[in-house]
Order: C-alpha cells, then structure tokens, then sequence
C-alpha cells in the first residue's frame, strides 16, 4: 500500500514486489501468494528526493534497476552459496548510485535527484537485505515475537538513538530526523550501503516502509496492526492497515509499507 499522503502534491514512493529465476521475472500483485521453492523474490521501497518530480523519477529508476540486474544473481542464489551476497548487493546499489548521479549532472530538472533503497531478496530459508537512507526493514520472528529493526537510519538522529542517547520518541520530534547522511545519488560521492541475511522461519514476517509510515506510528504500534486479528468485515491486508494508521495519525509525507509473510 502506497499513499501520496495529506500535504505532498505527488508520491515520490515506489515498490516493488519481484519473483525470479534463471529465465524470466514476473511482478506480483499488491497482494498474493507464491511458492519459494523454484524462484527468488525481491521486495523494496524506496522514497525519492529531489526538485520538481525528479524523486518520482529516482525512485522509480532505483526499484527499476533492480528488475534488470538481480535476475544475474539467480544462478549463484540457486547453488546454495552464501558467501557473496554481500558483493552482489554492493554492485547493484552501486549500479543504482552511478544511474541517478549520470541522470542528475546531465538534466537540470534532475539535479540534486537520489533516493532511499530498503530491499529483501528471500532464497530459500535465507533472506538478505540492502539498505540505504531512512525508509526501513522490520523482522517479526515467530519465536519469540516482537518486532525488530534490522536496517540502521542513515540519519545523525538514527546515530544517537542506536546509542541511547535519545528514545523513540525524541527521535520522532529531532528537528534533523529527515537530515539524511547517505542516498544514492543526491549528489553523495561514494555508496556504502549496510548488508546483511537474516535466516528466515515459517510464521515469519518482514516489514518494509519509507519513513512516512514511521512519522505516524511507533514501533509498539507497528506490532499491535501487525499482531491483529482482521475484525469482521475488516480489511485483512495489514500494509493498508498501516498506511491508513499512520496517516489518521500524521500524513505529512508519502507513505508506503510493505509486508512480507512467511507460510
């Protein structure tokens, strides 16, 4: 689910929700179901900055990028072979970094464009991430419950919080919160994006989001939508049950989530 939001004239978010292998790519609808025996899937938001629409254009460029460069990584993905993801995520989002910054220095309606790029690339039994920027990725294991971030904010404010030198909610109300230290593109020289796998169980489920759903919920509220059970005659998609939450709550920026569930 994806909301423009209650203040910006356009949605700089986009999605993507992407099922692979060795011989052809299939997007998946806003909700479904696939088996992960045969094929890859790749899940990512990202929330686009920039003059006039040219955040509409990275993001987009960024979740694009992706549909045409992955697909190359099936082979290894297939074999078992972990070691090497983390190569393969630091050339796509190099890939990604070195297209907004061409685009961005060759068209004056594109300068200054970059991006955020939260994604999750689910091999069987193993889910491996890339992040850059403040949107974010959520685990919410079935042992043990709760809800966990996995990404790190690229924000100063994200820096103090991981540290313990603010809480949650002084996070939220840090006048620097959106001051962001690393995109792709934006005009940053070097991409240095955080990488990481997480092994994944049945009854797990991920969360992806801009940073937009965060502005209106806190974590504790993010596992309470989650957690629900659908009321009668409820919606039962808990992406839009988020958005819809976070903007009754806020709706000062683009909003987007993403939920991944493991069956």
């Amino acid at each position: 689910m994806t909301d423009r939001g209650k203040v910006r004239a356009n949605n700089e978010d986009a999605f993507l929700c992407l099922q692979f292998d060795a011989q052809e790519v299939r997007y998946l609808g806003k909700i479904g179901e696939a088996p992960n025996g045969s094929a890859d899937f790749i899940f990512a938001v990202s929330d686009g900055m920039g003059g006039a629409r040219a955040g509409e254009f990275a993001s987009r460029i960024a979740v694009e990028k992706i549909t045409f460069l992955m697909p190359r990584s099936f082979k290894q993905s297939a074999r078992g072979i972990v070691a090497g993801f983390e190569d393969v995520l630091a050339e796509l989002f190099q890939e990604i970094h070195r297209a907004l910054t061409i685009l961005g220095g060759s068209d004056a309606d594109c300068s200054g464009m970059g991006a955020t790029l939260s994604m999750c690339w689910f091999t069987p039994g193993w889910m491996y991430y890339g992040h850059i920027g403040d949107s974010r990725i959520y685990y919410l294991p079935a042992q043990g419950g709760g809800i966990k971030q996995i990404s790190q904010d690229d924000t100063h404010v994200g820096w103090l919080y991981r540290n313990g030198t603010i809480n949650e909610r002084q996070a939220r109300e840090h006048p620097r919160r959106n001051s962001l230290q690393k995109a792709l593109g934006a005009g940053h020289q070097f991409v240095d994006p955080q990488v990481g796998a997480v092994a994944y169980e049945t009854g797990d489920r991920f969360l992806l989001c801009t940073d937009g759903l965060v502005d209106g919920l806190y974590d504790a509220q993010l596992l309470e939508i989650l957690t629900a059970s659908p009321s009668p005659g409820g919606e039962s998609n808990p992406a839009q049950n988020l958005v819809r939450a976070a903007l009754e709550q806020s709706g000062r920026d683009n909003t987007t989530a993403l939920v991944v569930s493991v069956e």
